[in-house]
């Protein structure tokens, strides 16, 4: 593929600044855990269901914990050593604490706790791994589409409606189906549970609704004779619970930001570091990758102005993903193609900034998004803007394509909708498939000229945060140009110091060895390999 001349010292340079960002707040944050994250961790052993009320049970028993002063030391071998005392199933001690007939204590048996711990959290990990493995063997076996993959989106609400349309999507030539969430999930401290049937703007993300989109999915791959992948939004108070109701079900993709709920959603930063940490961490277990939302930003800041923030964010996104165990391949860096279309040589800066991220990470299943920002009713302009978007895709070799509708501006897609999106893109890659192999940038034009001095900003402007820190950096708006501060937004009550002695089986089953050291300690870690190998 062509290239841009860029300064690779320079990059290099610009992603040191954003290691040591992302290892400091990863140190930080790391002496805390979270609600939803002890929420996750009973849900990975296999709590599930609700009680009379609709509560949840993980919620139910968290709350129980918290009452009793015990989430602190966390809530695996609170658990497993009831299940180890009285001689229960994890879903029996959670209906038992919901019925008010068992109230949880620290367990007389600290060993034999934490014995049930690992045995209980070894036993999910053999079957996200089996999912991992059936996800494998289905691609190896049906194949897969071509990339860019064209990620199409269901919005109806109704988990059935959802299923009809994504059937409808693939059988026309996606190869990604997006479940939207219904609108404000992000903000709700629980999971709703079972199938549902309203939504707006979108289907909830509830673990039956995975299943259920799943095994469509499944089925209609076999018929297309390609692997179908399915994607949820993990992001919110309970990104955890999403990420581990995800692997479980075998998704494919999950939204899955460092900073977008701060940002966005306005959700207390020690809440998202801590929470984006345990999500990422189980979707690299799973095999999952991971969509950024850094085409967020362009919605509120000048796509031209604020191009620096986006691969900025790219590069902290990065580390952050490295940090929980994610390999480039996982990580769908997201970017977006929002120039305004009345700015002179738009096309070129576009065509710049995609360039510019496919060789800053070479690797990376890069997302591409569509405009968005400065669609208007009149489809026709809207049409021949997205074709512009597929264009740039296609030349610049991204991996996920998020398709663009000329209906953007109007109302949710319709099924034809869809179909016309998927024409356009499958004619643009098809007929200009091998475009990037055959012409080269122009030295020291006006492209390259655009995209070395973007990364001379980003690289300046991680200088500048690596200084002042993250959480100061977001305070002052540098991103999106939306400030927040670290006790601000929702979900802090909901952040826990550790005890000395807290304990969670799933980082030391799930991350590397060179990442458990660095977040137990490398005589924690090995102590926690010897306990494993006697239970």
């Amino acid at each position: 593929m062509t290239q841009l001349q860029l300064d690779q010292t320079q990059i290099d340079r610009a992603r040191q600044s954003a290691r040591r960002i992302a290892r400091a707040v990863f140190d930080d944050m790391a002496q805390f855990t979270t609600t939803t994250v002890e929420r996750a961790t009973l849900r990975l052993f296999g709590v599930d269901g609700v009680d009379e009320n609709a509560v949840p049970l993980p919620n139910r028993v968290v709350a129980h914990m918290q009452e009793h002063k015990l989430l602190q030391y966390g809530a695996a071998t609170i658990l497993a050593g009831a299940m180890h005392e009285q001689g229960l199933s994890a879903q029996q001690v959670a209906q038992a604490v919901a019925e008010g007939t068992l109230s949880l204590s620290r367990p007389k048996d600290e060993t034999a706790a934490r014995a049930a711990a690992n045995s209980q959290a070894r036993a999910m990990c053999q079957h996200i791994a089996a999912q991992r493995a059936q996800r494998n063997e289905l691609v190896q076996t049906l194949g897969e589409g071509r990339a860019p993959w064209l990620y199409l989106i269901v919005a109806t609400g109704n988990i059935y409606e959802d299923v009809a349309q994504a059937r409808a999507a693939a059988e026309q030539g996606a190869d990604i189906i997006a479940v939207i969430r219904s609108t404000g999930q992000s903000l709700l401290d629980y999971v709703p549970y079972g199938a549902t049937t309203e939504g707006f703007g979108g289907t909830y993300a509830t673990q039956e609704n995975f299943r259920l989109m799943r095994a469509a999915l499944d089925e209609v791959g076999a018929k297309v004779k390609r692997y179908i992948r399915l994607t949820n939004y993990c992001s919110g108070l309970c990104m955890p619970e999403i990420a581990a109701m995800g692997a479980m079900e075998r998704l494919d993709m999950m939204l899955n930001d460092s900073m977008y709920g701060i940002i966005f959603r306005d959700i207390n930063m020690k809440r998202t570091f801590i929470d984006q940490f345990f999500s990422r961490m189980v979707n690299a277990y799973a095999g999952i990758i991971i969509n950024t939302g850094e085409d967020n930003y362009l919605t509120t800041a000048d796509a031209y102005d604020a191009a620096h923030t986006v691969l900025a964010s790219q590069l902290i996104n990065e580390q952050f993903a490295e940090l929980s165990g994610l390999t480039p391949e996982q990580m769908g860096l997201g970017h977006a193609f929002e120039i305004h279309p009345e700015l002179e040589n738009g096309f070129l800066w576009e065509l710049a900034h995609a360039q510019l991220v496919r060789q800053v990470f070479p690797d990376a299943s890069l997302k591409y998004m569509p405009p968005t920002k400065h669609m208007t009713g009149n489809i026709f302009k809207g049409q021949v803007q997205d074709t512009l978007f597929n264009i740039v895709s296609t030349v610049t070799q991204q991996n996920i394509h998020l398709l663009g509708m000329m209906t953007e501006a109007i109302h949710t897609p319709f099924i034809q909708d869809r179909f016309l999106a998927i024409q356009n893109a499958k004619y643009v890659f098809g007929t200009m498939k091998d475009l990037h192999s055959e012409i080269e940038f122009k030295r020291g034009g006006q492209i390259e000229q655009r995209a070395q001095a973007v990364l001379a900003e980003t690289e300046a402007m991680l200088a500048q945060i690596e200084t002042m820190g993250l959480p100061s950096a977001i305070g002052k708006g540098m991103f999106a140009e939306i400030s927040r501060t670290p006790t601000g937004g929702k979900g802090l009550d909901g952040v826990i110091q550790k005890a000395a002695d807290y304990y969670n089986p799933f980082p030391n089953l799930m991350l590397p060895q060179a990442l458990r050291d660095r977040l137990v300690g490398k005589d924690a870690s090995a102590a926690t390999a010897q306990e494993m190998q006697h239970a």
